[in-house]
Order: C-alpha cells, then sequence, then structure tokens
C-alpha cells in the first residue's frame, strides 16, 4: 500500500466543486466504466475524506478487473479503509475476489484475516483460489476453519473444495459432511461429487451418486456420462447417454463431446455418424469439431476424416491439424501425413509437441529413416520444442524396424530421459521382427524389473529360450509367471453390426451364431488355401501381442470377427474390426487375402496401428 499512498498523497487538485456533485460524478464514472476519471475523482474525493455507498466502489473494482489494473486496485482497496470509513463485509468481499482474480493470494489472504467479520461467500471466495490454484492443502484446511468458525458451507463452498480432494479418504469424508447439512441434492455439489470421484478412479461411487438423483439434470448426466468416458469406460458411457436419451434429455456440447470420446475408445464408428448429426447444430463448435475429427481417424474411417478437415476451412486449431497428421500416420498413409505436415509449416498454426509425434510416427511406420532423422534433429530448432521420451521412442522404434538395433541401443543410452518399459517394448519387438535373441533377452529382462506383470514379454522370453533350446531358462519364466500370478488376456476382437457391439474371444463359444461361424471360417480358410494360403505358426511363439501358442490360429478372433462381418455386412460396406491385441501375421496374411478374395474393404484397429485392407494390400506396407 505504500505506492498507493503516495500517489494519494501528490494527486493533483480538481476544481471546487460541492461535495454531492463530486460523489455524484464519481458515482456516474463507476457506472460507465470510465476508469480513468472515476479514478480522478476518487483522489478528490479521498482529498476531501468522502466515501460512496459500497456498490458504487464494487462497480469501479469490477472496472479495474476488466482492464487488469491492479495498481488501480490497489488504490481503491487503500481508500476504502482511510478517512475512517469501515467497508461492509460485502466490499471486502470483493476485494478479496479482486485479489484473487489478479492472481494476488497472499493480499487477498491478508485482506481477509483483517477482516471482522467474515461470511459464507468469504470462506467460499478464499477456498475457490486455492483449489483453483492447486493449493489443494489450503482448500481443506480453510474449510475446516470456516465449520470451526461456526460458518455454515454452502453449494458454492462444497463445490470448490471438492476439486482440492486428491484422495478417496479426503473425498468421503467430505461426502458424508455434505450430506450431513443437506446439500447432496443440489445439482452443482452432485455434479462436483461425481466429477471428483471419476477423477480419482471411483466410478462405482461416482454411480451410486448418480443413481441417488430424484429429478434429473443435464449437469448431471454429462458429469457422469464424461466420467466414465475419462476413465476408458466407454461402454458404460454409451449406455448411460442412452438412458439420458430415453429420459428426455436433449444433448449439449458436453454430452457430445464425451459420448464422441467413448466412440473413439470403442470404433463405435456408427454410432459416432450419428453423433455427428447432433453436432451439425453446433457447428462452429471447434471443440466439438475436433473431437469428431479425432474419432473418424480413431474409427478407420479416413474419408469422413478428410471430407470434416477441409470443411472445417480456416477453423482449425493446431489441435485439428495434429489430430488429422496422427490419424493419417496411425492408419498407414504416412506420405499423406508428411505432405499435411509440409501444409501445416506453410499455412498452418505452429506445430507443437503432439505434432512431431505425428510427423515421426509417419516416418517411423514407413521405414523413412532420413526423414524421421531430420525432423527429430531438427524440432528444437525450427519449432522450440526439446524432444520427449515419445520422441525419442518413435526414433528408437524407426532405427529397430530398419534392422538398425545397435544404433536404438545407443540412442537408449544417450537419451535425455531415463528409459521406460515402453522404450524396451520398442526395442524388444524390432529384436523380434529381426530374430536377434540376445538382445531380445537384454531388453525383455528391462522390462520385466520395471513392470514385473507384464505377461507378454514374459511369454515371449520363455519363446525365445526355447527357440535357442535353453530349456531350463524357459521353464524357469513360466514357472515366474505363475508364482507372481501373471496372467495373459486372450485375444479379442468387436465388430459393430447394426448398431449392437459383437464380441469374439480366443476360446469363447458363447457368441449365439458360434457354430455357424465356425462353419464359414473353415470353408473360407479352404478357398483360400486353393489360391495359396499356407497359415504361418511361426506367429503364434514368436509374436510379442499374438494370440497364446497354445491355441489354434484358426480361431483367432479377428479371424472370427472378419468372417461375421462377412455374413451380416452389405458387400459395399467396409468391415471395421477393434482388436485388443496386436495382430499376429498369419491373421495379417489372412485378411489381405480374404479382402482381395471376396472384394471387399477391411479396417483392423490393434493397439499399434490401424491396417486397411483393401485388393490383397494393407496399408502398412506389410511394415508394423
Amino acid at each position: 500500500m505504500r505506492r498507493a499512498t503516495s500517489i494519494f498523497n501528490h494527486a493533483p487538485a480538481i476544481c471546487s466543486v460541492s461535495a454531492h456533485s463530486l460523489v455524484d460524478e464519481f458515482t456516474k464514472f463507476c457506472y460507465q466504466r470510465d476508469l480513468p476519471r472515476a479514478m480522478k475523482a476518487m483522489e478528490a474525493m479521498h482529498r476531501n475524506r468522502l466515501s460512496a455507498d459500497a456498490i458504487t466502489y464494487s462497480e469501479l473494482i469490477k472496472c479495474c478487473l476488466v482492464r487488469g489494473a491492479v495498481q488501480q486496485g490497489r488504490l481503491v482497496h487503500e481508500h476504502v479503509f482511510s478517512n475512517g470509513y469501515e467497508p461492509k463485509t460485502f466490499l471486502i468481499n470483493t476485494l478479496i475476489n479482486m485479489y484473487v482474480k489478479f492472481g494476488l493470494l497472499d493480499e487477498a489472504r491478508n485482506l481477509f484475516d483483517e477482516m471482522p467479520d467474515r461470511n459464507v461467500v468469504s470462506w467460499t471466495t478464499m477456498i475457490s483460489a486455492y483449489s483453483n490454484s492447486n493449493l489443494n492443502h489450503k482448500a481443506l484446511e480453510f474449510l475446516i476453519l470456516m465449520l470451526r468458525e461456526g460458518v455454515r458451507p454452502n453449494m458454492f463452498t462444497y463445490s470448490s473444495v471438492l476439486r482440492a480432494c486428491d484422495g478417496l479418504l479426503n473425498l468421503r469424508q467430505l461426502h458424508g459432511s455434505i450430506m450431513k447439512v443437506g446439500l447432496e441434492s443440489d445439482v452443482f455439489v452432485r455434479s462436483a461429487l461425481i466429477d471428483t470421484y471419476s477423477k480419482l478412479g471411483a466410478q462405482h461411487d461416482a454411480l451410486n451418486v448418480f443413481n441417488e438423483m430424484i429429478t434429473g439434470d443435464l449437469v448431471v448426466w454429462n458429469s457422469i456420462i464424461g466420467g466414465f468416458a475419462q476413465n476408458s469406460d466407454g461402454d458404460e458411457a454409451v449406455n448411460l447417454y442412452k438412458r439420458m436419451k430415453r429420459a428426455g434429455f436433449v444433448a449439449d456440447q458436453s454430452t457430445l463431446t464425451s459420448v464422441l470420446r467413448a466412440c473413439t475408445g470403442l470404433a463405435l464408428l456408427e454410432l459416432g455418424r450419428q453423433v455427428h448429426v447432433h453436432v451439425l447444430k453446433y457447428d462452429q463448435d471447434l471443440i466439438l469439431n475436433n473431437a469428431l475429427l479425432d474419432m473418424y481417424c480413431k474409427c478407420g474411417s479416413l474419408e469422413d476424416a478428410n471430407l470434416l478437415f477441409n470443411r472445417m476451412m480456416t477453423e482449425k486449431d493446431v489441435i485439428s491439424w495434429s489430430t488429422m497428421i496422427a490419424g493419417l500416420a496411425q492408419n498407414g498413409f504416412s506420405a499423406d501425413a508428411l505432405k499435411l505436415f509440409e501444409s501445416m509449416k506453410s499455412k498452418g498454426p505452429k506445430p507443437n509437441y503432439i505434432t512431431i509425434l505425428g510427423v515421426l510416427f509417419a516416418c517411423s511406420h514407413a521405414g523413412l529413416v532420413n526423414d524421421g532423422w531430420y525432423y527429430f534433429q531438427s524440432m528444437k530448432q525450427h519449432f522450440g520444442i526439446d524432444p520427449g521420451r515419445e520422441h525419442y521412442g518413435c526414433i528408437i522404434d524407426l532405427l529397430g524396424r530398419a534392422g538398425k538395433l545397435d544404433e536404438a541401443v545407443k540412442l537408449i543410452h544417450e537419451m535425455n530421459h531415463e528409459p521406460d518399459a515402453v522404450t524396451w517394448r520398442i526395442l524388444l519387438g524390432a529384436c523380434r521382427v529381426h530374430k536377434n535373441v540376445d538382445l531380445a533377452i537384454y531388453a525383455a529382462k528391462e522390462i520385466l524389473k520395471l513392470d514385473p506383470a507384464d505377461a507378454g514379454t514374459y511369454i515371449l522370453l520363455a519363446n525365445i529360450y526355447a527357440n535357442s533350446q535353453k530349456w531350463e531358462d524357459a521353464a524357469e519364466v513360466r514357472r515366474k509367471m505363475g508364482t507372481r500370478g501373471v496372467k495373459k488376456d486372450p485375444g479379442c476382437s468387436w465388430i459393430e453390426v447394426s448398431k449392437q457391439v459383437h464380441a469374439f474371444i480366443l476360446g469363447d463359444n458363447s457368441h449365439p451364431r458360434i457354430e455357424e461361424i465356425k462353419r464359414e471360417l473353415s470353408q473360407l480358410i479352404q478357398k483360400l488355401m486353393r489360391v495359396g494360403y499356407v497359415p504361418d505358426t511361426n506367429f503364434v511363439l514368436q509374436d510379442l501381442e499374438g494370440e497364446q501358442m497354445e491355441d489354434s490360429l484358426q480361431y483367432h478372433s479377428e479371424k472370427l470377427a472378419i468372417v461375421f462381418g462377412l455374413m451380416s455386412l452389405p458387400n459395399q460396406k467396409t468391415i471395421h474390426i477393434r482388436k485388443n491385441l496386436r495382430i499376429c501375421g498369419d491373421c495379417h496374411i489372412f485378411a489381405k487375402l480374404v479382402a482381395q478374395l471376396e472384394n471387399r474393404v477391411i479396417v483392423i484397429r490393434d493397439p499399434i496401428r490401424y491396417h486397411h485392407f483393401r485388393g490383397g494390400v494393407c496399408s502398412c506396407g506389410d511394415y508394423w
């Protein structure tokens, strides 16, 4: 306040006017948001020991906030406490809020501590400030102090403090406190409870809070749908969305964004297209359009993605460009991805961390070693982006796929980040392709140090030992896997037919048409064998993400899904399949031959990339 006081002490005099007209002038300037003239009038009032009412001062404080006028705000603070004037609690709360909005939490706290009377607004303003600044312990501490002073929290207090909960114990205690004061039915509190339980991964608790709702509200529906979508439980998010529609609620931007995220995770292209119809009424919403673009890319529908991207015209940000570049790269169209990146550099926004990741992925999965190195080594110079662990991972993958395993290992040891399990898995995948047993064993051991429960690595390591006739080592790996309770997930593939998702799991015969599907599959394999197909059992033993070695190649989940698609979808319809494990080499050959023999387009999305099979060729160029 020293600087503020010195300004008042040296303020120039203005023309002599009556006290009444001076206050009237000040009031007029405040309501007109004329900050310079209002401040000049306030200086004159200060010299003449005059004051206005609290509402007028609050208007001046709002004007300071809008203009970002920190120094003028401090002058207002000094003025309202001068000349024996005792500001009302309402005005002090407004000043505290001003300091909070300016990011001056220490000054807000000092003013709060000096208050003779603090009400629920005073406490809530400070709690919200600490919560928004991620000072969670302070927010929770203030709630406790508030309760000790006998001030009853309201819906806004709890909504603010819930955001500060970073543990389930604190959250459940808060939930109990909310129930005691009878605020659990408030829409904002209920929504905040659902959001916080979801943030902490406690979806069961979030759903319980939601199900206790007597009367519905779109805000609460959005919270529960968004919570499940963000926690990668797309099935439940979609079910809740359908339930919301049956209850008569109309989806808004928040709902649609969450449902699109769920469709993206589950590769539900048909449902995504239905949601697109609702998105049209929010045509200019960039967040929604970006979510829609991501959905089409990750559902393998590049035609729809390209149409949407081109229609967005100038309404594209760095997320739009990065999503499209990554989508092209992941779907096997690396040349198009790099071409789009060059276009972005000339007429789009500045590339960011994610953009470069998509570019390096494109180079890696197309075997473009020189291009990949160029983009990697120039990203700092051209775009000011320091390479992250993911960028290093792409280059290690690029070198590994090209057979430059020694260079890949050298880069792992020289990179600016400690290698994690993902880094070593990338190297292990390259060792599998190039049959470097010693290096594969080294990489596998590094993975198991970091992730002892990685079933795929155990299986591959055991198979590597077995192929090298190191039977005791292979048996020891299997024993460790058993004693540690590590189990490999069975292969599972999903296909959407007539708005219903069908799942096929290796070794599971629960699908109602499974016997018919198996008969059709056997007949199809016989047809393929007549044109040269020979099942490749080598991949059963050695593919890191393939099906378990003891199961028959014939009934791999993606083969069952492909046959069901042939049986159920019209000839002109693309067969879209999502798989939980990496497609094995034999199924890759099978899909190419089926696409050629049946004249169908088949798109398979696995955890690594997307495979577009058409006319006996895959978009990955057999480089995956």
